[in-house]
């Protein structure tokens, strides 16, 4: 716990259940619900909470400044100290972290939400590349990740079949998930673009998830057993994919290097891994041994709300330490094409 100035800890976790169309419902509709009961896990009112992060992208909502919207689910009083980031919700929960670690707020409410069904997100996702020379081009989010299979396939690191049994154990794992939006056995189905099958994808839909952080001995009174966040790290590569190699990625393994990986034997892995062939990758980088519990919510091929995704893997890997389920868990969250952007954190329990 002395790798940094304050302990930090996880003390509730809530999701929405994820679905492929919210049509009835605005993004405040769907966020309230979420932010509702994860304040009532911990007893604490909107205006107990020392500071708010949430995490969304206006692209998905169409409109500038669409997150000011959502703070109508927080409450408009008492007035609060808040801010935003135009990336996934575990970046939120990173500057969140930060603000807590400087002794401004003693807790913190992150939150973060995503509407991809209005529109095309493989589409939208072309807006994320190099604006000069990749981005006219307009290749879709599947078209990269597809590359990125086959770089895997051609290296002789994996297969087709391999990359199948990644998409049945996900969504079999997601049987025991309430709020995943596939769950079961469900068939590879035909290429989206080759060597990716439906299977390998994920599901696009809507969503939303909310973690509250407390510090010290705060967070054990909010929670019988906290998640410490005892490591936490995030790094980019090159924007280009040419300079990228694409089998690899030593920034998933720098970030978790410096959030503390490798100390010590990890027993849980929540990975925002997207497409199948990328938790190949991810392994790799991380160093996961063969029992490593990888994705046991069913991870992002079950469930991939766009910019909520990566926080749910922190919390669902939180989850798993408060119920006892795991003692030390790391999680991962990506942003970018072909794991661009990734952010690591280690989550431990008390030791009893």
């Amino acid at each position: 716990m002395a790798r940094y100035a304050r302990e930090v800890a996880v003390v509730a976790f809530a999701q929405s259940d994820h679905l492929r169309r919210t049509d009835e419902l605005s993004e405040v509709e769907m966020v309230m619900p979420v932010l509702h009961q994860v304040l009532a896990a911990t007893g604490l009112k909107a205006g107990e909470i020392g500071f708010t992060c949430s995490g969304s992208s206006d692209y998905l909502a169409g409109r500038a400044f669409s997150f000011t919207m959502t703070l109508d689910g927080v409450g408009a009083w008492p007035p609060i100290s808040e801010s935003h980031v135009e990336m996934d919700g575990a970046w939120a929960l990173y500057e969140a972290w930060v603000k807590i670690q400087t002794g401004e707020a003693d807790t913190a409410l992150v939150y973060s939400y995503g509407k991809s069904s209005p529109g095309s997100v493989r589409d939208v996702l072309t807006r994320q590349l190099d604006p000069y020379y990749v981005a006219p081009l307009w290749p879709d989010a599947v078209a990269l990740a597809a590359l990125q299979a086959q770089a895997l396939i051609d290296a002789g690191e994996t297969d087709e079949s391999a990359l199948a049994a990644v998409g049945a154990r996900s969504r079999a794992d997601a049987e025991g998930n309430p709020h995943a939006q596939l769950r079961g056995p469900v068939p590879q189905g035909d290429y989206q673009v080759r060597p990716l099958r439906t299977g390998d994808c994920p599901p696009v839909g809507d969503g939303a998830a909310a973690v509250v952080l407390a510090a010290g001995d705060l967070a054990r009174q909010l929670c019988e057993r906290p998640a410490w966040i005892t490591g936490i790290d995030h790094r980019i590569e090159a924007h280009s994919l040419g300079l990228r190699d694409l089998t690899d990625s030593p920034s998933t393994r720098l970030a978790a290097e410096r959030a503390g990986v490798f100390e010590a034997p990890v027993d849980t892995a929540e990975l925002h891994a997207p497409f199948s062939s990328q938790e190949i990758v991810l392994r790799k980088a991380l160093g996961l041994a063969d029992d490593v519990a990888v994705n046991p919510s069913g991870g992002a091929l079950a469930a991939n709300p766009m910019m909520a995704a990566g926080l749910i893997r922190i919390g669902e890997a939180a989850a798993r330490i408060h119920r006892g389920a795991s003692h030390r868990a790391v999680a991962h969250a990506t942003s970018g094409p072909c794991l661009q952007q990734n952010l690591v954190a280690v989550l431990e329990g008390d030791a009893r």
